[in-house]
């Protein structure tokens, strides 16, 4: 916060020398002279400091969506993720935390959605951005793929309030997954790796935030199930006029 007010000051200093750039004045006189106009009008440094927030989060958005062909391969066909509805045409992809609140409000949409339509392949990408007990879950979550459970594991753990990593073997237990194997495979280097990769891929697209929803070249922050469901409907009409 110091950080921007300082940039925000520096800015605000240079334009102000730029508008009166005809007078001159000593660097000191013109110091006091901006010192004394932000003592009196702090409300201005707020106001900069949104705008340029609001400018620098636009740019980011930006520069990500650019980013989105170059990352193409490892956001949709990575074969580590989970993938519900594979033979899909229309391809989406979600960053999610299992601790994450938006992300337990937006799950039991998601299911449905993917149940509703057969055509959404859905990958699911694992961004644990809430401490340990999300990357316990995660790793239970992964280490079970090959057991055929991972959708309904998945809104399990989901809609598990006080998430851990007894409450992840538990309900892993209860939907008949081998816990064991499980997890032994979830804490294998191969899973360590794959989250690192995950959460790398996530810093590259400048994605901060869960869950982040990606379809196509569009970038869907928070859980917007109604923006998510018009551009897969966008995606699908595109489909069409192209067939």
């Amino acid at each position: 916060m110091l950080a921007r007010t300082l940039t925000v000051a520096v800015a605000l200093a240079s334009t102000l020398a730029l508008n009166a750039c005809a007078q001159p004045r000593t660097d000191e006189a013109f110091g006091q002279k901006v010192r004394a106009y932000l003592l009196e009008h702090p409300e201005v440094l707020v106001e900069v400091s949104a705008k340029l927030e609001e400018k620098q989060k636009i740019q980011a958005a930006v520069k990500a969506r650019a980013s989105l062909g170059q990352y193409r391969q490892a956001l949709e066909r990575d074969p580590r993720d989970f993938v519900a509805n594979p033979a899909g045409t229309i391809t989406v992809v979600e960053f999610f935390d299992y601790r994450c609140s938006y992300c337990k409000l937006a799950a039991p949409e998601v299911v449905k959605l993917i149940q509703a339509n057969p055509d959404v392949r859905f990958v699911f990408k694992d961004f644990v951005i809430f401490g340990r007990d999300s990357e316990a879950a995660a790793r239970i979550f992964l280490g079970a793929r090959s057991q055929g459970k991972s959708l309904v594991l998945h809104q399990r753990l989901m809609a598990e309030k006080s998430l851990d990593m007894a409450a992840a073997l538990r309900i892993a237990r209860e939907i008949g997954v081998d816990v064991d194997k499980a997890k032994t495979a979830g804490e294998a280097e191969a899973v360590s790796q794959h989250l690192a990769d995950v959460h790398g891929l996530a810093q590259a697209l400048a994605i901060e935030g869960t869950p982040a929803f990606i379809i196509g070249d569009k970038i869907i922050p928070g859980a917007d199930m109604q923006a998510l469901r018009r551009a897969i409907d966008e995606a699908r009409l595109a489909r069409s006029r192209k067939a």
